[in-house]
């Protein structure tokens, strides 16, 4: 699988890196000139968490986007907190 999200498939992308010269024409100078291009690789945010999946737990890896939407379900570590009564 790789580096690759476990619930929407992002996987790492291709892009460019552009190197740059020169002072931006609104700062007063004659503008920015790329002077060099290079590949580069735009990876996902992935971290690897435990995944409650039904009513099993699994380990996957998710990207930082899906457990934020709240597309994951994390699984209950213990009950919750209660006050007892007198």
């Amino acid at each position: 699988m790789g580096q690759q999200c476990a619930v929407c498939q992002k996987k790492p992308i291709v892009g460019n890196s552009y190197t740059k010269r020169g002072k931006a024409k609104y700062l007063g100078g004659n503008g920015v000139k790329v002077t060099g291009k290079n590949k580069r690789v735009f990876n996902p945010n992935l971290q690897r968490m435990q995944v409650q999946l039904g009513g099993s737990v699994t380990t996957q890896r998710v990207c930082v986007k899906c457990l934020r939407s709240g597309l994951v379900t994390r699984p209950i570590k213990r009950k919750p907190f209660q006050v007892q009564s007198a």
